[in-house]
């Protein structure tokens, strides 16, 4: 079916439906057992005021019970659960791509926000982190700059991990897998008279592996990871509240499953390089939350820092042959701080916030390029210091004219400043080292990034909204380009424009969510292999485009069964953009942009009430993503595929033991792909099945 006529169809179904008052329609309530997770949520966040659903937002939220069902273990596993949200595997947590609506980066600053507890994180190696023991992830789609600030042109990640205030108890989690794959898991919740709250966790995975190395007759890709978090919450007062959060990740990894790929034939070769590539990474993230709370307003604080330090090891040539090895070194220490004052009265028709927000990011690394058939070695040393400060305001006035009539108008001013040093030398066996002149660059930006939107609520249950949202993306440094002239890259611009529906009927017996959105952007930065084979450059394409469609619905037809689904459509191409005088990619599909994401899942829980068990919870997901170009030529693709994956859990009280499986069937496709001294692949994670053991007490 054409997709216009699609479009038409579900906004006249969703129109039709918003005409029903769930007052008209008798339903048994004693039969609907509600696990209606798209409200499930109410806890404010630092920026927020209320639930995500009753906001003029494109929103998911995944709480912790949607994740402990639907087996999600890291931050990878969201995508498809989340309508137009696509992060592939790249192999280790070197980088970690994540793309919304199309918009994304694969090799530079991400273009979609991560931020844990407040604290943002700001460098793709980060991005990749432990989610156990949270309470929440909330996926904001499209620009969120007015509020986030930087690198948010795509949308935000915000996760939440439980606050020992309102959690208390022991948890112990045990997990084994097939492919020599476990994890344990510790975490405790405690607090004093309700005022000061504390929390320390652990855990600690490994995996031997998926795909064997041909030359080394071992697995290219096992890992092992430790986690730590502490949090202490202490209510000084009643209307003061501090949060101290400390967490600290450390993983070791072979993470480089790839393989030569034949474009022509479409035929993959077997893991066949010689030298061991791995990466290695040290992560600590620490942040303080201060809230002051008033009967009229909340004043905040956030501040936060994050140091991480990873080493790679890289066989570049990907053969049993000597020619290429690389080490990279990187070193970050991000400093930020936020303060922010927002009316909270839920009763006044004009609510209001205020923000101002600095940051201080020291970016050093070391790339050391070994020409092993010759013993020459090239090594760069980059020191990349960057600081801003922003300044935003956001004002809602309710019922405007007539009663349910809103309108939301917020604005930004960001600056900041970037300093660029790189030297070089050679070496050659037998030679003097070639120490090269340092060359120094800096730049600075500057943005004002407004927001409007308008919106209409039905009774208490839906509402229908229209934004239209300025996007930005700061500019940057190619630090190991070879020329004057790639040395830099310009900030991108985008406007996204938005018509979206949220509302509930029956008693919350059907929920549905449904976004339209058209996204224009300028000055795309895109990632070239540079002409060696050896890295990339970041590069300004002229115009892109990208307009789809978002919808969710949750039904729950019986009192032990309900059903999720979520679709995304995106259909995101280069408007203008010329490589070269001979490479044109004019209206060519923007590459790693899946144009489907879908994710089915169901629900049923039997209730034997046994004096040996409680409940049966049985969980069934279907998560499907396609069809996606690897490259700007358009010539190689992944066709739609689709994974489907299962639970059964059995429950008594505060013990639960789950039986588990992902990727029934070991479909087989591509994960992720890049180009270097020739085209590589990496397959998806083939069948996988375990058992988790859970206890609380």
């Amino acid at each position: 079916m054409n997709f216009k006529y699609i479009l038409l169809l579900t906004c006249f179904v969703c129109t039709i439906i918003n005409s029903i008052h769930a007052d008209d329609i008798p339903i048994d309530n004693d039969s609907i057992k509600m696990r209606y997770t798209a409200r499930e949520v109410v806890i404010e966040s630092f920026k927020q005021n209320s639930d995500l659903s009753v906001q003029p937002i494109s929103a998911s939220i995944l709480s912790e019970s949607v994740i402990k069902e639907n087996n999600i273990t890291n931050i990878k596993e969201v995508t498809a659960f989340v309508p137009n949200l696509f992060m592939p595997d790249y192999g280790s947590k070197m980088t970690s791509p994540v793309y919304i609506r199309g918009i994304g980066s694969a090799k530079n600053a991400p273009s979609v926000g991560l931020y844990v507890d407040g604290v943002p994180y700001f460098d793709r190696s980060t991005l990749d982190i432990n989610i156990n023991d949270i309470d929440r992830i909330e996926v904001l789609r499209g620009p969120q700059g007015t509020i986030y600030g930087r690198n948010t042109m795509g949308g935000i990640i915000n996760v939440f991990t439980k606050s020992p205030l309102k959690t208390t108890g022991t948890n112990i989690n045990l997990s084994a897998g097939n492919y020599n794959t476990y994890q344990t898991g510790v975490s405790h919740y405690g607090n004093v008279d309700n005022k000061v709250g504390y929390s320390l966790s652990g855990n600690y995975m490994h995996s031997g592996g998926y795909f064997m190395n041909k030359t080394t007759e071992k697995r290219a890709d096992p890992i092992d990871a430790i986690s730590t978090r502490a949090r202490l919450s202490w209510r000084i007062m009643p209307r003061l509240t501090a949060n101290l959060i400390l967490a600290y990740e450390y993983s070791d990894q072979d993470g480089y499953p790839y393989r030569i790929y034949n474009k022509e034939t479409r035929e993959v070769e077997d893991i066949n390089y010689n030298s061991r590539s791995f990466y290695r990474r040290n992560m600590s993230t620490n942040g303080l939350n201060i809230e002051y709370v008033t009967d009229n307003f909340k004043l905040g604080s956030q501040t936060s820092f994050q140091f991480y330090d990873g080493k790679q090891g890289l066989d570049q040539d990907f053969s049993p042959i000597d020619q290429f090895y690389v080490d990279f070194y990187q070193r970050q220490q991000m400093y930020s701080q936020e303060f922010n004052i927002k009316s909270i009265r839920e009763d006044s028709k004009y609510k209001w916030q205020f923000g101002l927000f600095g940051f201080h990011q020291n970016y050093f690394q070391i790339n050391d390029v070994d020409y092993r058939t010759t013993g020459k070695h090239v090594l760069q040393n980059v020191h990349n210091p960057t600081e801003g400060v922003a300044v935003y305001h956001q004002s809602t006035l309710n019922d405007i004219f007539i009663p349910g009539l809103s309108a939301t108008f917020g604005i930004r001013y960001d600056w900041e400043r970037t300093k660029s040093s790189l030297i070089r030398t050679t070496k050659d066996p037998g030679v003097e080292p070639i120490i090269e002149p340092e060359v120094k660059v800096k730049d600075h930006f500057s943005q004002v990034t407004p927001k409007a939107s308008i919106q209409y609520s039905f009774n208490r249950d839906g509402l229908v909204y229209f934004s239209a949202t300025k996007g930005y993306k700061t500019g940057g440094f190619n630090n190991t380009a070879d020329e004057d002239k790639d040395r830099t890259f310009d900030p991108e611009h985008s406007w996204c424009y938005e018509l979206g529906s949220k509302s509930s009927f029956f008693d919350n017996l059907l929920y549905l969510d449904l976004t339209l959105y058209y996204i224009k952007w300028n000055d795309q930065q895109i990632s070239q292999t540079k002409p060696t084979g050896q890295g990339f450059l970041i590069r300004n394409a002229g115009k892109s485009e990208s307009k789809g469609i978002e919808f969710s619905a949750q039904v729950n037809p019986l009192r032990n069964l309900n059903f999720q689904l979520t679709y995304g459509y995106t259909h995101a191409k280069y408007k203008e953009y010329k490589e070269s005088e001979t490479t044109n990619y004019d209206n060519n599909y923007l590459p790693m942009v899946p144009q489907n994401t879908v994710a089915i899942s169901a629900n049923y829980t039997i209730e034997t009430n046994q004096r040996w068990l409680d409940n049966i919870v049985l969980n069934a997901q279907y998560t499907g993503v396609g069809k996606l170009y690897w490259n700007d030529a358009n010539d190689i693709d992944q066709p739609f595929y689709g994974l489907y994956s299962g639970k059964i859990s059995f429950v008594k009280k505060l013990f639960s033991l789950d039986l588990w499986t992902k990727n029934i069937g070991s479909k087989n496709y591509i994960a992720y792909y890049f180009k270097s001294s020739g085209d590589f692949v990496q397959r998806g994670k083939p069948f996988t099945c375990g058992v988790n053991l859970n206890l609380k007490f």
